[in-house]
């Protein structure tokens, strides 16, 4: 899968991707318009809606409603770097979820894609070039 970064304009950096344009935008006080999320903060909701789709995914093969399913993400920073160190995925079960599932819930959130590559980081090259 290959992407295209453009820049609109200001502090905003768009994706295109599959045909959809996934916009960026930095806080105002960071110096952008706030007009959308920041990259980082698409990259963390990028680890949530992952976790959501196998979620999602697990109680529609069951029957099981999800309505009142919901996933809430924590984050814990160091206090010297501001790198987040620890993700907790947080499912809020319904009332009505069966309890017996539980467990294969939470194997089948880990199985996320997104959750994978942080266990297993890629390698990132950066190259430079002047294009004619």
């Amino acid at each position: 899968m290959d992407m295209e970064i453009n820049f609109p304009g200001g502090k905003r950096v768009d994706s295109l991707v599959r045909g959809f344009t996934v916009k960026t935008d930095q806080s105002k006080e960071d110096g952008g318009e706030n007009t959308a999320p920041s990259p980082f903060e698409l990259f963390l909701a990028s680890i949530g809606t992952c976790a959501g789709i196998y979620a999602l995914n697990f109680c529609q093969k069951r029957h099981i409603d999800t309505d009142n399913l919901k996933i809430g993400l924590e984050f814990q920073k160091n206090s010297k770097t501001n790198m987040v160190e620890r993700i907790c995925i947080d499912v809020k079960l319904p009332p009505s979820f069966p309890a017996k599932y539980k467990p294969a819930l939470i194997k089948s959130i880990g199985l996320c894609s997104v959750k994978k590559h942080l266990e297993t980081p890629p390698q990132v090259q950066i190259i430079a070039d002047v294009r004619t």
